[in-house]
């Protein structure tokens, strides 16, 4: 299945695996952490305010549930921000070599990570 914006649910459900889902809501909640996710780049990159602990928790939940195949969901759903991401995927060792959604194809390589966000993952 092709990752696109009109296929991200079906995609999510496809992949999504959390055996203490009972119903539509959870999974809805679940989905609402790309969002989170967004907030919280958006506010780094406003106001230089970096929640670096809370990313992470929102990141490792969403590999848990939804597997490596969540890397392709975050790059799409966070488009504004891959060089804020990509620091992150790669300290929970989940980038591959490249990212497919859409009719994008990113290469690894191709990813400026920011260099602060590099440096504070480092120093966890």
């Amino acid at each position: 299945m092709i990752l696109t914006e009109s296929t991200f649910l079906l995609f999510a459900s496809k992949y999504y695996d959390n055996p203490n889902c009972t119903d539509i809501v959870e999974f809805d909640e679940d989905l609402k952490r790309f969002q989170y996710l967004r907030k919280l780049f958006g506010r780094y990159r406003q106001d230089n305010d970096l929640k670096e602990r809370l990313i992470l928790n929102h990141l490792i939940v969403i590999y848990n549930i939804f597997g490596p195949e969540a890397t392709n969901m975050l790059f799409m759903k966070l488009h504004d921000y891959h060089g804020y991401l990509k620091p992150f995927v790669e300290y929970l060792n989940f980038m591959p070599l490249t990212i497919q959604y859409d009719d994008v194809v990113l290469m690894r390589d191709n990813i400026d990570s920011d260099k602060t966000i590099s440096e504070k993952l480092k120093g966890i």
